[in-house]
């Protein structure tokens, strides 16, 4: 081949290289904020929430399949409906004593909301209910459950009103987790988290400026002189747990039977709350090699990992857990 027909070549491969690389096929590369390109006749709208970027949590993120009227799915509608007597009762989660409301009161706070998606998708939630990442619903560390509250993102104005069916997060900066639905209303599930303002709404009541008091299903009647209150319940579950240095009681089954050096993740009055609590530490901490049990004992619900073979052992599994939730779960031995 001429020095020239070289020349000719280099220059058509060198202004056709951003169309065809030179022969090969055309890369098509999105920038932020960009559309998305246009589709083939027949093929499935989806949604651009479905880019992936590192924003989830772990391997957490959208479904394989978006519905494409994910807009349109609608608030949720507060109506009166009976609390849930478990998963209202006092609890700790990596040291930290949460006391839920037992009744729906006025409720208005500030701070920023995460969201949940395909990994808890088809999960139980803290009221046995399964939830549904496309679904307008939420979880709460202290709302009473279940309930109804306006999420307003505030840095675009976005409103969702969604129910509260669930437990968490367990993060210290996030106040509240949304489902996948309701963050994509917002404007948020690329960015994994924003700032919003959440107030709690009641049955009819549609602006969040009035508030009733709707109380859950009186307990069996109890002489005055026996009545409690969430506090004593919560000091009640104190005291069990600065006890912890005597071995518990273990519960039937083989794991919860075992001997050594443990985490403990949490404690519940709550069979139900503790075996919640245990499923969703299943989920986000998948990386463990050791089990995560319930261990039941003194009327208390303890969600332990292990055993470790050492204490050595224990103290670096629970650095990578404060390291992941900002809060490090207490070493025991039984």
């Amino acid at each position: 081949m001429s020095v020239g027909a070289t020349r000719r070549r280099l220059l058509a491969c060198s202004t056709a290289l951003s169309l065809a690389a030179c022969g090969g096929p055309a890369v098509r590369t999105e920038l932020p904020g960009e559309p998305p390109a246009a589709q083939k006749p027949g093929q499935k709208p989806t949604s651009p929430a479905q880019k992936r970027g590192g924003a989830y949590y772990k391997d957490d993120g959208p479904a394989a399949e978006i519905p494409v009227d994910l807009d349109s799915i609608p608030d949720a509608e507060p109506r009166a409906e009976p609390l849930h007597r478990a998963a209202n009762r006092p609890y700790v989660v990596l040291g930290k004593s949460y006391v839920p409301h037992t009744t729906l009161r006025p409720h208005q706070q500030r701070g920023i909301a995460s969201w949940y998606g395909k990994k808890f998708h088809g999960q139980k939630t803290s009221i046995g209910e399964t939830y549904d990442m496309f679904s307008m619903t939420a979880a709460h560390p202290t709302l009473a459950l279940p309930s109804y509250v306006k999420v307003t993102n505030t840095n675009n104005g976005r409103s969702v009103v969604v129910r509260v069916t669930d437990r968490g997060p367990f993060l210290a900066e996030r106040i509240i987790d949304l489902s996948y639905a309701a963050a994509h209303r917002l404007g948020y599930v690329n960015s994994g988290s924003a700032p919003v303002e959440v107030l709690s709404l009641l049955p009819g009541d549609a602006t969040g400026l009035t508030y009733a008091q709707i109380k859950p299903p009186a307990p069996p009647a109890v002489k005055p002189a026996a009545a409690r209150d969430d506090r004593d319940e919560i000091e009640d579950l104190a005291r069990k747990l600065a006890a912890e240095d005597s071995p518990a009681p273990p519960s039937a089954g083989a794991a919860s039977a075992q001997r050594g050096v443990f985490l403990q993740l949490g404690a519940f009055s709550s069979a139900d709350n503790a075996e919640s609590l245990r499923s969703h530490f299943a989920r986000e901490l998948d990386w463990l090699n050791e089990g995560i049990h319930v261990n039941a004992g003194g009327g208390i619900h303890r969600v332990h990992i292990g055993p470790y073979p050492s204490r050595a052992d224990a103290e670096k599994a629970a650095e990578k857990i404060r390291l992941a939730f900002g809060q490090k779960p207490a070493i025991v031995t039984r």
